[in-house]
């Protein structure tokens, strides 16, 4: 039997870099340049920060490589991306948890210290891209699970992400790839 290969998207554009402003009005909001698009997106509750920790409610100002993305599956249907993309199950977490040698990593249930769900109740993480934020140079407390994914209802506030409608989501995943990065300033 031979594998089918994954689906890529049709639109052979790949989006450089991913530019989110902070709102003129209110600092938990953004507005984020995607090439020739302008969306709104919503920041941590504390604004944006250049001395991010954990659990302070800032979005890094950083550039933010894409690493790889999570899907929900039973969420609908989403558009081919260029990103490795994993479907979540109920076990998959993140763990938050300072003093333990998994932090800002991906873990499994059952798992007492700290953490995420990666499939949550809510809608937020149908879509959910994962960001070069301290993972590859991890310092612990320096902050974890700062992801791009998918906002609340009025764009409320994030734990420390960057989050867009899901309709602007869709528009997007086409055109992100591995070379993407996303870029607060």
């Amino acid at each position: 039997m031979t594998k089918r290969p994954k689906a890529r998207p049709k639109s052979s554009s790949t989006l450089a870099r991913l530019i989110v402003r902070p709102a003129p009005r209110d600092q938990r909001r953004a507005i984020l340049q995607a090439g020739p698009l302008t969306l709104a997106a919503a920041l941590g509750r504390s604004g944006r920060t250049s001395r991010k920790r954990e659990g302070d409610g800032a979005t890094p100002i950083s550039v933010m490589p894409i690493l790889s993305a999570y899907r929900r599956g039973d969420s609908g249907l989403w558009p081919a991306t260029r990103l490795p993309m994993r479907r979540t199950q109920p076990n998959m977490l993140w763990c938050d948890a300072v003093s333990d040698a998994n932090y800002n990593r991906p873990v499994r249930s059952p798992f007492t210290p700290s953490h995420e769900k990666l499939q949550r109740e809510d809608e937020l993480y149908d879509i959910c891209i994962v960001l070069d934020w301290n993972l590859r140079q991890r310092k612990r407390g320096c902050g974890s699970a700062i992801f791009f994914h998918i906002a609340r209802p009025g764009y409320s506030p994030t734990e420390g992400c960057v989050a867009i409608s899901p309709r602007d989501m869709r528009r997007l995943l086409p055109h992100l790839g591995r070379k993407t990065v996303l870029q607060v300033l």
